[in-house]
């Protein structure tokens, strides 16, 4: 028979050697991270500017990232929300993640009492890349060569003419709703799913007037395909030099712009969630990205995760007040 303090000493280094192999047999697992594709979820249809956008960061996360590919997954609808729920509940091992503008954070719970996420609440920060401006564009055919014109036109027609948006509470349909209680005009809401379809019955004459982004814009009005009236920034822009910003144009105060945050669901690991944040980080950090985001249109500036709760804190308050002044609604 084995003495007692030998049998006890048997079974700690038993035990120590268990917790000891199973320590190693987990290290391998989160040293592997990514251990399969990385879905970079873009919560509008393929060929807008968030696409062309994620498309530019998922290239250059696969760069900074050792094994890994992070692939465009398109998930539009319900104004970012389908994509915004798909993440928020999505295994939180950084294997999926999302990249959408102040649309998702503050714009969605400024407007809608009940959503399938919570924008503190269901994500993890990885970081903000920087902003897009919002262009007042028209179809050529529409009379009017200015905001000025514009305004003349639309009091001359109440409710008679659309204005198309990328989806119900998204900032392009903030911002129609924002220009027309700045002007005092009747237009009437057309929502589409995403910057892409919207354009594409802008161009087809099918809705005269629009509220989409620089990112999309530029392409169509150098191919003379559109006109450009207004920018919804508080600066013009080195690539539509052209065009005044709506405080020049007759409209102070007139200021809305989109800034892109990347995340994932809430829960990452702590050396999951650094890789990413560092792999942003890094790439952001590149001339050849900045370069790649500021061609696509971005106003570059990158912004670490500490910041996207500070942001959205002090947004959304100015966002409830604006769907109260402008009488913004889902319907």
């Amino acid at each position: 028979m084995k003495p007692l303090r030998a049998t006890l000493f048997t079974r700690r280094l038993a035990v120590g050697t268990l917790a000891a192999a199973a320590a190693l047999a987990a290290w391998p697992a989160l040293a592997a991270f990514p251990e399969r594709p990385i879905n970079l979820v873009v919560p509008y249809p393929p060929g807008g500017a968030a696409d062309v956008l994620g498309r530019i960061v998922a290239r250059h996360l696969t760069t900074q990232i050792a094994g890994s590919n992070v692939i465009v997954d398109n998930k539009a609808g319900a104004g970012t929300a389908v994509g915004a729920q798909a993440v928020a509940q999505a295994a939180p091992d950084g294997h999926t993640l999302l990249i959408s503008s102040n649309t998702t954070w503050t714009m969605n719970p400024a407007l809608k009492s009940r959503l399938p996420y919570d924008t503190l609440k269901s994500f993890d920060a990885v970081g903000t890349i920087g902003g897009i401006p919002l262009v007042l564009i028209t179809h050529p055919s529409v009379q009017a060569s200015n905001v000025k014109e514009l305004v003349a036109l639309a009091k001359a027609q109440p409710g008679k003419l659309n204005y198309a948006s990328f989806g119900i509470g998204t900032s392009s349909h903030f911002a129609g709703e924002m220009f027309k209680a700045a002007a005092g005009v009747d237009l009437v809401h057309v929502p589409y799913k995403g910057s892409a379809p919207a354009m594409q019955d802008l161009i087809g004459g099918q809705v005269p007037i629009a509220f989409d982004t620089n990112v999309a814009t530029a392409p169509q009005l150098a191919a003379g395909k559109i006109k450009a009236l207004a920018l919804t920034s508080s600066r013009r822009l080195a690539g539509l030099p052209g065009v005044p910003t709506m405080a020049e144009a007759g409209l102070p105060g007139f200021e809305l712009t989109a800034w892109i945050t990347v995340v994932a669901p809430r829960g990452l690991p702590d050396a999951v969630r650094g890789t990413l944040v560092k792999a942003l980080a890094d790439a952001m950090a590149t001339p050849a990205m900045q370069a790649d985001l500021a061609k696509a249109g971005l106003d570059v500036g990158y912004e670490p995760p500490a910041t996207f709760e500070a942001r959205v804190a002090r947004e959304l308050p100015v966002m409830r007040e604006l769907v109260k002044k402008a009488g913004i609604t889902v319907d």
